[in-house]
Parts: structure tokens; C-alpha cells; sequence
């Protein structure tokens, strides 16, 4: 080439270059690329063998393409140069502008290194710029910008023409380096954003496959699932609810969505509910149905975050825990009542006994017992307002002796708010461990009623429920208890108690009583209990003793009962055997 005219070489290295530059631009990928490289200078700029050393993320250099020799592509390709190796040669021999020649007598050195090498044999060279078979000649490719990072190496072997390139041959291997430079960087960052491409579909159908699979758990969750708006004006809203909540609460989706949990919630339940919605976790609650009627449902709640937004929605979890919550309240009653009347038993007794009196008498306190105003009344006996036991008690109301709330037996007391509402008394001496206790005290025992009304107690003895048993068995023994529990609840007023405290003896709390109150109660539930009593076709009859004590602070649980049995005894002595039988 070099023997030709000026013009004529530097036309012709142009139209070379301009051929090969425009195949680089045709490969479709890295790959293509450094093996359009590799060809362009065997095809192009006339060299028998063209390798290109490519710079690993790790700084050492690959044998990325080879041409011109099948052989040598085969031995050589896939081999790795460390890059101080490859450092070491790039700073020695002669620099030609970028290039890198390093003649024969110096390259010697460079045998033993770790850098794949291929050279083709041929005579000695006998004149000065022939060609020498160990002779090098390296074309460094750098990166675009001023950083000058090194992207490979193309390294040539053998003009065809036998000798060193001349100026021109030089400035085309130099240019065409510096084309494949962009080249590269072009391939590879096509072949980023392909990569890119391809993981963005691959999370794309991840997320759909995600989402996806969430849509079906959620729809299809045998338990209630909601999605809940965090945040705004809208806090707590439900947008999205599955079947299974609905068909809990009776309510199709489109009317959920109108509501929140806090429109749904027990309201005695609204805490809970607040509590778990800003914090997470779980909580036992109740939620309204469509019908009225509220089921206990477990809620878990998670709060779904992002980590630049913040919170964005809560996911909640609602099971129906209606079964378990009746097994407990089930076991609970069980285990305070009796098995055989159903009424509270001896332990139920004594816990609502004792949660009305104080180790504080009332009298320490600053209450007298003919003194005690503290009902807001003037000490006569108010039976309507007691719901008391005057003449027509009874009549017009329905009995019983418990408040039931949300399956719970309650034992309320008719006064038991009183002094919350402002009507209880405040101890005169001020301060004091029991000031907002409302204290428990007895009315006069003497012969004139004081007006003073109190928690009495009614301890009740069954007379003749032995012989019974003896004669006709259990089985007609608790059904006279039975029957005997059923007249007693009947005989009192909603709130009062009565417990079944062991065998035939029972108790009767009743509040809000005076002596004489208390006295004609007592007579009324002897004479319901005196009447006969048919079992299995055959009427027997039951006498009762009844003991009247007073429940008063100051007291113990056990001082109480023990009064009122002595007072029971004292009253079945008082009379006759055959007066205290019914018949």
C-alpha cells in the first residue's frame, strides 16, 4: 500500500475504513461486535491476524475475538492477560500516537508473561522496516471523555505486505481503534438497556404474577380479608373487601365500601379498635351485622408502608371467633354457677359479695346508720323506686335476678351507679383510701325503722328436702332444687342475686332494702316455696327458713354469711317442727 502514490493510498485506506466503520455499525450485539472488530482490520487494514483483548469488570483483559486464523482462534480465545501484564507492554517500545510498537529486539522479554500470544513463522527479516515474526503492534481502544478509560486492546500481526505500516497505515489503525472504541460503547450499552429490558419485563410479570396471586388469596381467603385507607379524611375507609367478609356480616361489597370498621365496631369495642388500627397487631372485637346482631371476629392488621410514601393501606385479617368466644363465655359460666339451677354458685357469691364491701366500716367513714343520706332519699321506703317489694311486687314486670349482657351474667346492684352520676355521699372527713368507695351499711335492728337501706342478705334453709331425697331419690331431690331456684329468681327483682351456696341452702342479695323491706321479702319467698311440687307425677312439698343479715363495710365475706346463717337458725328453732314442714 505504501508504494503507491499518495493520493491513491490515502483514497483508498479512506474507503477501507469507511467499509468496515459501517459493519461495526450493523452488529447487533457485543458479541457481533468485537468480532466485526476483529475482521474489519483482517478485511480492511490488510493484517494476517487481528485479536481484540476486552477489559473485564475485574480489570484483566480477555481474548474477546480472533480472526484470521481458525487455529489460532480456537488456542487462544477465552484466555485471560492480567492487566499489570498488559500495563507492562503498553508502556514499552514506541508509541505511535496511541498506537503501541514494540519491535523484536525488545518484545523477547515479553515470552514468559501471562498474556496470550500467537505468532506466525517466517524468515528473518533483511531489510530495516520488514516485518519481523516476533514484532507487536497494539492499537489501545479508550472510551469516550476525558477519564481516557481503557476499553480493550486490538492487537495485529503481520501486514500483508511484509512491512512496518507507514504513516497512513498507522493513522487508519489508529482511527479504526478509536471507531471500535464507540462501537463497543454503543454495544454494550445496548446490551444494558436490553438487560434492563428484559429484568424490567421479568419484575413486570413477577409483580402481575404477584398481584395476581394475592388477588386470589385475598378473594378466595376462606376468612374475611380488607383493605383499609391509612391516613387523610378518608382514615379507615374500606376499599376492598373479599366473600368471605361479607357473607360474615351480611353485607355486599359495594355497600362495605361505604363504611369503616369504625362504623361497624361494638361501641364498647371502639378502643380496642382505634389501638390496633394505629399500632398493628391483633385484637378480639365485635362487628355489626346487616340483621342488628354483632359476631366476634379476631382482627389482625398490617400495616402495608412505602419506604418513600410512608403508610399507604392497612390489610386486615378479620376470622370468626363467634364459636370460641361462646365456649368461653360458656366455660365462665360454668365455672361461677351452678350446674344443677343454673344460678350463680358459692364462689360467684362471694366475688359479688365482696366487691361491695371495704375493710373500712361506714361509721370510721363519716356515715351514721340512722344518719345515711346518701341516696338522695328521706329514709321512708320507696318501693317504686326500689322496684320494690309493696303489695302488687310481682306483677307487670319480668322477674329475674341477673343482667345478662352479651351472653354475661352481671349481677347489678339498682343503686350501683348512683354515686357516679352525683347522688353518693362523700366521706366528711375528707380524704381517704375508700373516697370514692360508696360504702355498704345496715339499717337499724331495732324496733323503730330508721329509714336506712342496705345490702341484705337472705340466707335460706330447705326444711324436709332430706326426706325427700330418702324416700324418692336424687332424681327427685334436684328436681325439687330445681323448681325451688326457679320460684327464688322469680321472687326478686332484676339485679338482685340469688345463689345456690351448697345442698339445700341458697342465698338471696337484695340492695336498696330497709329491716321491714327485707322482713316481707322473706315471707314472700317462703310462701312461693311452701306450694307443691309435682316430680315424676307425684306432689311433694318443702317447708323454708330464712335468716336475715346485713351486708356491711367493714365486714369479711365470710362474716356476712355466718350472720345470716345464725339468724337462719335461730328463726327454724324458733319454730315448730310441724310449722316449719310445708306438708
Amino acid at each position: 500500500m505504501e508504494t503507491e502514490s499518495e493520493p491513491y493510498v490515502r483514497l483508498s485506506t479512506l474507503r477501507q475504513l469507511h467499509t468496515v466503520v459501517a459493519d461495526l455499525n450493523t452488529a447487533r450485539s457485543l458479541a457481533d461486535t468485537l468480532q466485526t472488530v476483529a475482521d474489519g482490520v483482517v478485511a480492511g487494514l490488510n493484517y494476517e491476524l487481528a485479536c481484540v483483548n476486552l477489559v473485564r469488570p475485574d480489570g484483566d483483559l480477555v481474548v474477546a475475538a480472533f480472526a484470521g486464523s481458525s487455529a489460532a482462534e480456537a488456542l487462544i480465545t477465552g484466555r485471560v492477560g492480567s492487566r499489570a501484564s498488559w500495563d507492562r507492554r503498553l508502556s514499552m517500545g514506541s508509541a505511535w500516537g496511541d498506537l503501541r510498537f514494540i519491535p523484536h529486539t525488545e518484545g523477547w522479554v515479553l515470552m514468559e508473561d501471562d498474556v496470550p500470544q500467537w505468532h506466525t513463522d517466517g524468515p528473518a527479516p533483511r531489510f530495516e522496516d520488514e516485518w519481523h515474526p516476533h514484532d507487536r503492534l497494539y492499537a489501545p481502544m479508550y472510551a469516550s471523555g476525558s477519564g481516557r478509560e481503557l476499553l480493550g486492546v486490538i492487537s495485529v500481526d503481520r501486514p500483508r505486505n511484509g512491512r512496518h505500516p507507514g504513516p497512513w497505515g498507522q493513522e487508519a489503525l489508529q482511527m479504526y481503534a478509536s471507531q471500535s472504541a464507540i462501537a463497543i460503547s454503543n454495544a454494550r450499552l445496548r446490551s444494558n438497556m436490553q438487560r434492563a429490558l428484559v429484568r424490567l419485563e421479568r419484575e413486570q410479570q413477577a409483580l402481575r404474577a404477584s398481584e395476581e396471586s394475592f388477588r386470589q388469596a385475598f378473594e378466595y381467603a376462606p376468612s374475611g380479608m380488607a383493605i383499609a385507607e391509612m391516613g387523610g379524611d378518608q382514615h379507615g375507609r374500606l376499599l376492598r373487601t373479599n366473600d368471605a367478609l361479607c357473607r360474615l356480616l351480611g353485607r355486599p361489597a359495594s355497600v362495605m365500601r361505604r363504611y369503616s370498621f369504625a362504623d361497624l365496631v361494638h361501641p364498647e369495642d371502639i378502643g380496642t379498635l382505634l389501638r390496633t388500627s394505629a399500632e398493628g397487631g391483633r385484637a378480639e372485637l365485635r362487628l355489626g351485622r346487616r340483621d342488628g346482631t354483632y359476631v366476634w371476629v379476631s382482627l389482625r392488621n398490617s400495616v402495608v408502608a412505602d419506604t418513600a410514601d410512608g403508610p399507604r393501606f392497612l390489610l386486615t385479617h378479620v376470622e370468626d371467633i363467634e364459636e370460641r368466644k361462646r365456649h368461653e363465655l360458656q366455660l365462665a359460666h360454668r365455672a361461677s354457677h351452678d350446674a344443677l339451677t343454673g344460678l350463680p354458685n358459692s364462689a360467684e357469691l362471694r366475688s359479688r359479695l365482696s366487691a361491695r364491701l371495704c375493710e373500712r366500716p361506714a361509721q370510721a367513714a363519716g356515715y351514721a346508720g340512722a344518719g345515711y343520706e346518701g341516696g338522695g332519699h328521706d329514709g321512708g321506703y320507696d318501693s317504686a323506686r326500689d322496684g320494690g317489694y309493696g303489695p302488687g311486687y310481682g306483677q307487670g314486670h319480668e322477674a329475674g335476678h341477673e343482667t345478662v349482657t352479651g351472653g354475661e351474667s352481671r349481677y347489678e346492684s339498682p343503686y350501683e351507679h348512683e354515686h357516679e352520676h352525683g347522688f353518693g355521699f362523700e366521706p366528711a372527713n375528707g380524704a381517704g383510701p375508700y373516697d370514692h368507695h360508696v360504702h355498704t351499711v345496715a339499717p337499724s335492728t331495732g324496733e323503730v325503722d330508721d329509714g336506712t337501706k342496705g345490702l341484705a342478705v337472705l340466707f335460706c334453709d330447705l326444711d324436709g328436702f332430706k326426706s325427700i331425697n330418702d324416700r324418692f331419690g336424687h332424681h327427685t331431690g334436684d328436681a325439687v332444687l330445681i323448681e325451688v331456684a326457679r320460684r327464688l329468681t322469680t321472687g326478686v327483682r332484676d339485679g338482685d342475686t340469688v345463689a345456690r351456696l351448697g345442698g339445700d341452702e341458697f342465698v338471696v342479695l337484695a340492695d336498696g332494702l330497709g329491716a321491714a323491706d327485707a322482713a316481707d321479702l322473706a315471707v314472700r319467698l317462703r310462701n312461693a316455696i311452701i306450694p307443691p311440687i309435682r316430680v315424676d307425677g307425684r306432689a311433694v312439698r318443702v317447708g323454708a327458713s330464712f335468716g336475715i343479715g346485713w351486708a356491711e363495710c367493714g365486714m369479711t365475706v365470710e362474716e356476712v354469711l355466718n350472720s345470716a346463717d345464725q339468724r337462719m337458725y335461730i328463726e327454724k328453732r324458733s319454730r315448730a317442727k310441724v310449722q316449719r314442714r310445708a306438708g
